[in-house]
């Protein structure tokens, strides 16, 4: 089965993807990188005090924060994976080679919001291109404008 994403096969590759999305969109974008296993957040397989993976290699995590509407941040892990938080919802665990599609869903209308009866509560609901729909739970039921205006 074809991967639904381009693979990025790194950090790096992400934040270019995302950099890239950034210009087309007109966002402002800053980025802050965390290198070594010193410096990355979830390192747990190098010992203490140590910059470098058992394997050898130097990992990455990036931290990129959009501007414009909505609020965007994306962690990148080292992992191979993400978190993004879009005005104040979390989305763990997204996939790195999904970040780019994700940011184009928020940007080109695709995501939106959904309310339920029962259980009750409003979900931000992200479909990105390729298969995947990441939902969660917006939080205390807080609408931003932004959220606001993606209500169906």
């Amino acid at each position: 089965m074809p991967h639904p994403h381009p693979h990025l096969p790194s950090t790096q590759a992400a934040v270019d993807a995302v950099r890239a999305l950034a210009e087309e969109f007109g966002l402002e974008i800053t980025v802050t990188d965390d290198i070594g296993a010193d410096q990355t957040s979830r390192r747990t397989s190098s010992g203490a005090f140590r910059v470098l993976d058992e394997d050898g290699s130097l990992p990455h995590e990036a931290y990129v924060e959009l501007g414009g509407s909505p609020s965007v941040s994306v962690r990148l892990y080292p992992e191979d994976d993400a978190r993004i938080l879009v005005d104040g919802v979390e989305f763990d665990d997204v996939p790195r080679d999904a970040v780019p599609g994700f940011v184009r869903a928020l940007h080109t209308g695709l995501a939106h919001v959904k309310g339920r009866f029962f259980p009750p509560g409003q979900w931000l609901i992200v479909p990105v291109p390729g298969g995947e729909t990441y939902q969660e739970l917006i939080p205390s039921m807080t609408l931003t404008p932004w959220l606001s205006g993606r209500i169906r």
